[in-house]
């Protein structure tokens, strides 16, 4: 029990800064707003939490987002992108490692990958409307930018999902069988 718990903070140590590393890769997508980026940084995210269940995928994303505020965000001294990056990472994820440990095969995953962007483009979409917008607003004195919701942060997601979707899709039919063998976290 006790190896269990060394090597699940150690990994989840290691895919922090994975993820960390992967968030700097960051890059905008043509035709929407620069203020946009797509990174690949929840790939890691998303092993944590199907090896060791969601609550260490949720840490990861928190450690990379934090990693990243300490070495970026104290400029402004406040963190509204990272917590809409945590936000859209973790209702990213969740759909994905629920759905797929139901259904343990490439066609479920498929399945969770789907409904994991889904959910993911649906929720940012109001969260940005209600709270993550307006926040840059009043905090940072941008100007109202919630008429940019459906022509731009919606579809932004559904991409951004289905281009993670792919990579990690590449990285799992090799990784399967390693996942499913070592996961520890059996139907969490």
């Amino acid at each position: 029990m006790k190896n269990t718990k060394v090597k699940a903070m150690v990994s989840i140590g290691m895919l922090s800064s994975i993820a960390y590393l992967l968030m700097l890769l960051q890059f905008p997508l043509p035709g929407f707003p620069n203020f946009l980026f797509v990174d690949f940084s929840d790939i890691p995210v998303l092993i944590a939490a199907l090896v060791f269940g969601p609550v260490a995928g949720i840490l990861v994303e928190f450690f990379k987002n934090l990693l990243d505020f300490i070495m970026t965000g104290s400029q402004t001294g406040i963190p509204v992108g990272h917590i809409a990056n945590f936000l859209a990472g973790i209702t990213y994820i969740l759909p994905v490692y629920y759905i797929y440990n139901k259904l343990k095969t490439r066609k479920g995953m498929t399945m969770a990958l789907v409904a994991g962007t889904v959910t993911m483009a649906v929720i940012m979409s109001v969260l940005n409307y209600l709270f993550i917008l307006p926040a840059y607003t009043v905090l940072m004195g941008f100007p109202d930018m919630r008429n940019l919701v459906v022509p731009a942060i919606l579809p932004f997601n559904i991409l951004k999902g289905v281009m993670m979707s792919m990579i990690f899709m590449l990285v799992f039919v090799r990784m399967q069988a390693w996942l499913n063998k070592n996961t520890v976290i059996k139907g969490a």
